[in-house]
């Protein structure tokens, strides 16, 4: 797992797993992303079965094979969608064919389980919405950094035992490195990767939704700029946005491209959780000038302040929920509608987006 590269970060666990070897199988497709070892990683150990491999790049093949010893490479994506032992299918296509392979795989009959962002548009969200009550497959979204990452696991369970009361608002700030020399060209286009709010933007939206128990929420304001990149046009190295929930939270959320070369990993990921009784703040990825490590959790309620280094302690439950819920036809890892609800509020911030013009 490599820490200095935000797209090849792929989080290990302990084995935990929920069913039997064999019991529920999957296969992976397309592998525009590195986010795929992650979600693979979660799933296997979980207790998912990865049977077969598929993607037109056989250097991007062999790579994942040397990942996973014994898996089947497939030999074409029909191969995979039409073999009756995969239940899900995995993928990390390029942004904008996410939603077309989502199609194909619930018209196959399997469940599909997508990198972020899982839509480019509200028309893909849409017929996502359409083709989910047609087939009643899942279309679930790897929101990475509140799914696998263990001090977002553990302040949820925080939040959930009532430590901090009601949650008022939540700020997030998701910093990456940008590596361009690293990045595929089509990591550069617009219309493939969706735009920052889209694209990294939809974390934030993600974990605000969760955090504060949102059903629905109106983007008040939102922004984006190129402040740094002119050798590429069409990236978007910096984007805000202000959300307010229908309970009455706010959320504030910044993601950028700018984190600098001396920080010891991708990005310093922060989220700051304001609650009726307390505040809690996550540093996910680095505790600055202090530790070099992950997973550190600090609370202030009404009697005290603490601190919690949980990094290998907590574990990532989602897969586990995850995939009882395809065996068992529930939704406790993550509804439906959550996952189409930050995807629908992160396009829409992209949308409103004012374009801020940096001065030369």
């Amino acid at each position: 797992m490599s820490r200095s590269d935000g797209m090849n970060y792929a989080p290990k666990g302990k084995p935990k797993p929920v069913c039997d070897r064999g019991d529920f199988v999957f296969s992976a497709v397309a592998l525009d992303h590195g986010h795929i070892y992650g979600m693979c990683n979660g799933l296997i150990e979980a207790g998912g079965l990865l049977k077969s491999v598929y993607d037109p790049d056989p250097k991007k093949v062999e790579a994942f094979c040397k990942a996973y010893p014994g898996v089947k490479v497939a030999s074409s994506e029909e191969e995979i969608l039409g073999d009756k032992d995969v239940m899900m299918v995995a993928g990390a296509a390029v942004t904008s064919e996410r939603a077309p392979l989502g199609m194909r795989v619930m018209d196959s009959g399997k469940d599909y389980f997508t990198d972020k962002a899982p839509f480019t548009t509200l028309e893909q969200l849409n017929l996502a919405k359409q083709k989910v009550k047609e087939t009643n497959k899942k279309y679930m979204v790897y929101y990475s950094e509140r799914l696998h990452v263990e001090s977002a696991v553990f302040a949820g369970q925080l939040i959930k035992d009532g430590a901090i009361g009601k949650v008022i608002q939540v700020i997030g700030l998701g910093p990456h490195r940008l590596n361009a020399p690293y990045r595929p060209a089509w990591f550069f286009e617009r219309e493939k990767y969706g735009g920052i709010l889209c694209d990294i933007g939809s974390h934030q939206v993600e974990q605000y939704l969760y955090f504060a128990d949102v059903k629905d929420a109106t983007v008040v304001r939102s922004q984006i700029a190129n402040y740094a990149h002119p050798q590429y046009p069409e990236l978007e190295d910096f984007g805000d946005a202000m959300i307010v929930g229908d309970n009455g939270s706010t959320n504030y959320f910044r993601v950028d491209w700018f984190t600098p070369d001396g920080l010891g990993t991708w990005g310093d990921g922060r989220t700051m959780i304001l609650g009726t009784k307390g505040y809690i703040e996550l540093r996910k990825y680095i505790d600055i000038g202090r530790e070099n490590s992950s997973d550190h959790v600090y609370l202030v309620d009404q009697q005290k302040e603490y601190h919690f280094d949980v990094n290998g302690k907590v574990g990532f439950p989602f897969f586990g929920e995850l995939i009882l819920d395809c065996l068992n036809r529930t939704e406790n890892a993550m509804t439906q509608a959550h996952a189409f609800k930050a995807a629908e509020l992160c396009l829409e911030a992209q949308a409103k987006a004012v374009r801020i013009t940096a001065d030369k």
